[in-house]
């Protein structure tokens, strides 16, 4: 049976005296769908987009107050700006909190899927915050997250108050019914599964205890909290997926992880880690101190409850120290045989030896992708003597090689040369020049793009695309 065209005519013009409308007329069919899919078509929407659509129509006004997403999210141009600007930045701040207490005061759904709150804010504005944390947790919220932005001044943080969680100190926003105060706050906790803190101070003990009293918790995010000294993520129970413990350190002393059901780990000190019952935990990135651990320690120890199940790994290192170390200590690293991809964020200053980031590849005899992320500080960058000859050995599974900050010094590429030698099945090559220390920024990426063209595509068989960004 066949398919009868339609042909679609792209010059076409409306007639200027077809006066129908599409809004509060006949054919407005859009109006005529359920209340329930109009809201899910506005939670597509930014907030403010979804406000707009009120001036449609009698139909509309009250639409918007339904969404189930509250996402106050400002502009990245914006929040770039205040950084900068500290007078305007009070009274943006001003508008934003005078903007997220007029929503939620004439907001009607009964429940929140997300609730997002993303701007430059401190401990001038804590009483709204708490108070936005209040109607969230009012309103049953799924998914809450609270991004400040302070300019890191830890000390104008605002602070999850500790007796939010006593079920007994929350007081609901204006023109708002709670049953009681206790039922309130505790029937929030039962319906999280996310919860995102960042730039917020907030305690060891308050966080074990939402996770203990949120039971369908799954991602727990806290990025720059300066209060978190000792920190236990443990229990049978814990539906936990993903865990995320970003630069709260130095306060952060130890951190124990056990839970059965986590995939993802994501932390920025290893100081004090200590992994147990992690059976489906196959993501991990980590981000290490020469000075308070070896590479070989990482993965013999901290890292030996997992190492045989990973599937991603990425691995941050500040300073070149971690892959200064003896020869034989990076080069016997147990093996990774489920790893698939490898990240390596390397900073140095743009002379140390890549080569023995092979190593690592060896460990991991299935491996398909292998990012290094070398961010060096020095220019310029003097090719290095290469002292001695790695010994070859054959990989049989690496298609993606991503070099970022590649500059086309005699160490970038000596590690290229390894992976072209050694990867039989390598299908790409991507090289990034991006690079972020220097005014003179652009003319440091073109020398790169230049190098990568001149000394490295023909070095590159034309079976293996080569991509310069």
């Amino acid at each position: 049976m066949g398919v009868k065209r339609v042909k679609i005519h792209t010059n076409f013009q409306p007639n200027k005296s077809d006066k129908r409308s599409f809004v509060g007329e006949d054919d407005d069919w859009i109006s005529e769908l359920p209340d329930e899919i109009l809201v899910d078509i506005l939670s597509l929407l930014s907030l403010k987009e979804a406000a707009r659509t009120s001036v449609l129509s009698s139909r509309w006004i009250n639409l918007w107050k339904h969404t189930p997403s509250l996402c106050f999210d400002a502009q990245q141009s914006l929040l770039d700006k205040l950084y900068l600007e500290v007078e305007l930045l009070e009274s943006e701040r001003l508008k934003y909190v005078k903007w997220v207490n007029s929503v939620i005061q004439s907001h009607k759904s009964p429940a929140l899927k997300e609730f997002k709150i993303r701007f430059h804010l401190n401990k001038s504005s804590a009483k709204a915050i708490t108070r936005w944390l209040e109607f969230a947790f009012s309103r049953k919220v799924e998914r809450l997250e609270l991004d400040i932005k302070s300019r890191r001044d830890s000390s104008k943080y605002y602070c999850f108050p500790d007796e939010f969680l006593t079920l007994t100190n929350c007081r609901p926003p204006p023109n708002f019914q709670p049953p009681s105060h206790s039922i309130l706050v505790a029937a929030g906790f039962k319906s999280l599964k996310a919860l995102v803190f960042k730039f917020v101070c907030v305690s060891g003990g308050a966080i074990e205890f939402l996770l203990h009293n949120c039971p369908l918790l799954e991602q727990l995010i806290v990025h720059e909290s300066n209060k978190l000294s000792k920190l236990q993520v443990c229990g049978s129970s814990l539906k936990l997926k993903h865990l995320e413990i970003v630069h709260c350190c130095p306060g952060l002393e130890s951190l124990k992880v056990s839970a059965p059901k986590l995939t993802t780990l994501i932390v920025t000190t290893v100081t004090g880690l200590l992994l147990e019952n992690v059976p489906m935990l196959v993501n991990v990135s980590v981000r290490c101190d020469p000075d308070s651990i070896s590479i070989k320690r990482l993965f013999d120890v901290v890292l030996s409850r997992c190492i045989s199940q990973m599937h991603t790994l990425c691995l941050g290192q500040y300073s070149c120290g971690v892959f200064r170390g003896e020869m034989d200590e990076i080069y016997d690293l147990p093996k990774m045989p489920k790893l698939k991809k490898l990240v390596i964020e390397y900073r140095g200053r743009g002379h140390e030896s890549l080569i023995r980031l092979a190593a690592l590849i060896r460990a991991s005899p299935y491996l398909e992708e292998f990012v290094l992320q070398f961010n060096w500080s020095t220019l310029p960058r003097e090719d290095r003597q290469i002292e001695g000859a790695v010994t070859n050995s054959p990989h049989h599974h690496l298609k993606i090689f991503k070099f970022c900050g590649y500059y086309g010094s005699a160490n970038d590429v000596e590690l290229l040369n390894y992976i072209l030698e050694n990867c039989i099945v390598l299908e790409k090559i991507i090289i990034d020049p991006d690079f972020v220390w220097f005014r003179d920024k652009l003319e440091v990426e073109e020398t790169a793009r230049l190098n990568a063209k001149q000394k490295l595509a023909p070095q590159v068989p034309q079976h293996i695309e080569l991509v310069v960004l």
